[in-house]
Formats: C-alpha cells, sequence, structure tokens
C-alpha cells in the first residue's frame, strides 16, 4: 500500500523513534496533527493512515503533548471519529440542541451536599503552553462565525485548564462601566476597561472589540460573567454596525445564551498565553551584525595630560 503524499517521509521518522534514546513521538504526533488539521476535507485513505498513526503515538506521549493535540483536533470539524473516542471528545454538531437534564434522584442529593464541586473555585486541568494558545487564538480568530461557534462548543468539552473567575466585586464594577461606556458608543474606553478587568494585552483587546462579527465580544463578556440583558444593550449601542442589524444581535444573544462559562474562560486563558507567547518572540528577536555598534556611544579620544613634573636643573633650582 502507497502512502498519501499528505504523510511522505513519516515512516522514516516512525523508525527513527523507535531506536534507543530517541524519543520523537511527541514532535511527531505534532507534526502529523499539524499536517493533518490544514486541510478541510481528507480522502478515505488519507484518513485511514492519520487513525493508524495517531492512534499508536497517543498513548505513547507526555500530558502535555496529548492535551495540545487534543486542543487542536477538538476543533477541527473533520477529525476521525475513532480519534474523537480515543482522546474522550465529542463530535462537533452545529446548532445542536442539548437535552435537559432529567431529575436528580433524592437518593444521591446528601452526597452532593457533602462533595461541593472544586472544579468552581479552583478549575483544574492542563495548562496550555503559550505556543499552542497562540495557535488556539490565531484559528479563532481566523475562523468564520459557524466554525467559531462550534470551536466554543468543542472547548467547554477539552481537558484544558481556564481561567479563573473574575472575583465577582471586580467583575459587577466592570460590567457598569462597559455598559456605560457602550450606550455612548465610547470604543476606545470600553477597549480599555475591558483588557484591564479580563488582563487582557492592549492588542487582544481590541482584537475582541473591534471583530467585525462579535463572536469574542460574546466570549469576552461571558468570561466577565456579564448578564445576558446587558449583553444585548451592549451589543446595541456599542457598535452601530451591529446594532443596526437585528438578524445579528439575535444571532450573538443566542450564542451568548448558550455559550458555557468553562468555554469562555478556556478562551480567556488562550488570549492570555497568546500574549506570552508574541512577547517571548519579540525578546528573542535576531540582532543585525551590527546593533551593538550602532547602540555603542561615540566617544571623543581622551588628550595626553599636560606633564607637571618638576625637574632639578643644578645651580638654577627647580624648574617646571
Amino acid at each position: 500500500m502507497t502512502r498519501s503524499s499528505l504523510f511522505l517521509g513519516l515512516d522514516g521518522l516512525m523508525t527513527l523513534s523507535r531506536r534507543e534514546g530517541v524519543d520523537i513521538r511527541p514532535t511527531l504526533l505534532r507534526v502529523l496533527t499539524d499536517l493533518y488539521v490544514q486541510t478541510s476535507a481528507h480522502s478515505a485513505d488519507e484518513e485511514r493512515q492519520f487513525v493508524e498513526l495517531a492512534t499508536r503515538l497517543i498513548d505513547e506521549v507526555d500530558d502535555t503533548t496529548r492535551a495540545a493535540v487534543c486542543a487542536r483536533l477538538a476543533i477541527y470539524p473533520s477529525t476521525p471519529a475513532e480519534i474523537l473516542l480515543k482522546l474522550g471528545l465529542r463530535p462537533v454538531i452545529a446548532d445542536e440542541t442539548l437535552p435537559l437534564a432529567g431529575p436528580i434522584p433524592a437518593s444521591l442529593l446528601p452526597k452532593l451536599s457533602a462533595q461541593p464541586r472544586v472544579l468552581d473555585q479552583s478549575p483544574s486541568g492542563l495548562a496550555m503552553q503559550p505556543k499552542d494558545a497562540a495557535e488556539i487564538c490565531e484559528m479563532f480568530f481566523g475562523a468564520g462565525s459557524s466554525e467559531r461557534t462550534a470551536m466554543l462548543q468543542s472547548l467547554a468539552t477539552t481537558p484544558l485548564k481556564p481561567a479563573m473567575r473574575i472575583p465577582e466585586h471586580r467583575a459587577s464594577k466592570a460590567i457598569e462601566a462597559l455598559e456605560m461606556a457602550a450606550f455612548v458608543t465610547d470604543v476606545e474606553n470600553f477597549t480599555i476597561e475591558l483588557g484591564e478587568s479580563l488582563l487582557l494585552s492592549s492588542r487582544i483587546a481590541a482584537q475582541v472589540v473591534d471583530d467585525a462579527t462579535g463572536e469574542p465580544l460574546a466570549c469576552a463578556a461571558k468570561a466577565l460573567g456579564m448578564p445576558g440583558a446587558v449583553f444585548q444593550r451592549v451589543l446595541l449601542f456599542l457598535k452601530p454596525e451591529l446594532g443596526q442589524s437585528v438578524q445579528t444581535v439575535f444571532r450573538l444573544s443566542r450564542l451568548y445564551d448558550r455559550l458555557s462559562e468553562r468555554a469562555a474562560l478556556i478562551m480567556l486563558a488562550a488570549w492570555r498565553g497568546s500574549a506570552v507567547a508574541a512577547a517571548a518572540r519579540a525578546k528573542h528577536r535576531p540582532s543585525l551584525y551590527d546593533d551593538e555598534r550602532q547602540r555603542g556611544r561615540a566617544t571623543t579620544p581622551r588628550s595626553q595630560p599636560v606633564s607637571t613634573a618638576i625637574v632639578r636643573t643644578g645651580t638654577d633650582g627647580y624648574k617646571r
């Protein structure tokens, strides 16, 4: 059986990974996943080969690599069902209506009250590396409205660690200030307040507010705990291009009602992590060969000091 051109050269890497002292399986799984998600559709042969290779590697890599791969495949709409099952994910279904939970049996109520959820106070899960956070952030801002909705639905079920909730007293003050700024269409102060309240860089905060379709703004508002009615008023007054479209306001309001807090906090963590990655790239920017010469301060050559030695001349006494 011939290998698809998508995975040419990976057989040699698989052989190398089995050699003693060389473990490239984490890198191999990341490369394999990156190659797969770069294409929106795959042939049956490519899908079969991806499932075959990825299934073997998923059980053999560290937790950090597995979490990074899981995050990428969770928001990719064409992830094979076998891989979703292997990673403990569920398929992304557009406009999926979630069933209502049934009543809790009375016999379980004492156990629930005796064991409060620790997750509400201290979010658990696998923390994102800055590089992975930057990739998720880039994919989210580069996707369309329907793809963003699917990504946010999938993030709620990933094992990634969400950001901590904003303290209630701080969130309530921020929500009030944001609503006032939106009412007078003060986009600049709205952006500054949103960035400070969510601990976002000015670049990410501006990207969230300036987005044309509004999903990032909905995600940020949900992470802040903004009530749905307040979010609707923000949509109506902050940006006329959004508020004047009844269909857009209805679509974003519906998204906001269905958006889970966990998904919004995971995206918040990705936004923060992407800023860390950008700062790291700027810090390690390669220097030009003459940077040091350009930065050096010009110095004037020192003049030789004038000699003031005293010379003895015999009978004439002393001369300088």
